[in-house]
């Protein structure tokens, strides 16, 4: 499936494949040993160790030094402390995840302003300007990963039912662009389901925001959740109530996909590649560190997950065995 969205100043998308270090730009970045921080929202999540293995392992093999890796928690006072605090030391690149895209803005420009590169994974903060301030932003076309999910659920839908989409209530460029997606290929592929959009604006409320949705009189007939840890949290509330509706996400998760695996009820996953993105960051990294330019968006492509393709995208993506809670979940072929 090839990139569907725009990124965040309506650039075209460059496929990872565009960015690639040569031996003699391996051998050139070792004799440099370049220092790099890596920022992210969060550690706890699947897709985040994924990621930065993807960047560390490719940051080594070039001979960069990651000197950091910040967990900021979900939290904005966090990334703007860290970032403050990070850009007295002697680097030469921050790799960052923004958490929103208005609140950390200030703090990702200092960072910038400092003469040290930045490279930017998923999210753009405001006011930040490709070449100008940052280097690349480098992500999945998480506008297609939406349609990706609206398909995949509607197959679940029945004619005119009601869908609920539960957002992250913060700017952030990537799960915008889920909710905009599903919401579209939902009015015009299935017009009949009318889509009801809820925010969440931490992981600590979404389980009272999916306990009310699923006990009033007309629940809905699908849930949509943008990623899998919150999706995750709205599957801990159908267990405790004992109400299940069929329900799609964003990431290959191990415990959605379980859940997929086992019929349970998770019945699509868009998944992205968060081991091959976290790639495409270190090579994007060492390239500009090298002085040559990266396209201002590299985007990689997601993949539609469902019950009977469930296990090889697992080892697809992690580039592991799938869980033994994943193959048990299967009918013997």
């Amino acid at each position: 499936m090839g990139i569907i969205g725009l990124g965040p100043h309506g650039e075209r998308a460059a496929p990872p494949e565009r960015v690639i270090l040569l031996p003699n730009d391996i051998t050139l970045a070792r004799r440099k040993r370049f220092r790099v921080v890596i920022v992210m929202h969060t550690l706890e999540s699947d897709w985040s160790k994924q990621l930065v293995q993807g960047i560390i392992g490719t940051l080594g093999d070039a001979g960069a030094i990651v000197v950091e890796v910040v967990d900021c928690g979900f939290s904005a006072e966090a990334q703007i402390h860290a970032l403050k605090r990070i850009r007295l030391m002697q680097l030469d690149c921050v790799i960052s995840l923004p958490i929103t895209s208005e609140a950390v803005a200030e703090a990702h420009s200092m960072i910038a302003a400092t003469g040290t590169r930045l490279v930017l994974v998923d999210n753009v903060p405001s006011g930040l300007l490709p070449f100008k301030d940052y280097a690349s932003l480098v992500s999945a076309d998480n506008y297609g990963l939406g349609m990706m999910a609206a398909e995949m659920l509607a197959e679940h839908v029945p004619k005119n039912g009601r869908v609920a989409l539960l957002g992250y209530d913060k700017e952030f460029f990537a799960t915008n662009e889920r909710e905009i997606s599903f919401s579209r290929w939902i009015s015009t592929k299935r017009p009949d389901i009318t889509t009801d959009i809820f925010h969440f604006d931490s992981l600590r409320t979404v389980g009272k925001l999916a306990n009310d949705l699923l006990t009033q009189p007309f629940r809905p007939s699908g849930v949509f959740v943008v990623w899998d840890t919150p999706c995750v949290e709205v599957l801990k509330v159908m267990n405790q109530i004992g109400i299940y509706v069929p329900t799609t996400t964003i990431d290959l998760g191990s415990k959605v996909a379980s859940n997929l695996a086992q019929g349970g009820p998770v019945k699509g996953i868009a998944a992205q590649r968060p081991f091959q993105q976290g790639e495409s960051v270190g090579k994007t990294t060492v390239t500009d560190l090298l002085g040559r330019k990266c396209p201002e968006w590299i985007a990689l492509p997601g993949l539609a997950v469902r019950q009977s393709n469930v296990v090889e995208s697992y080892q697809a993506i992690w580039r592991m065995p799938a869980p033994r809670a994943i193959l048990e979940g299967l009918a013997p072929r």
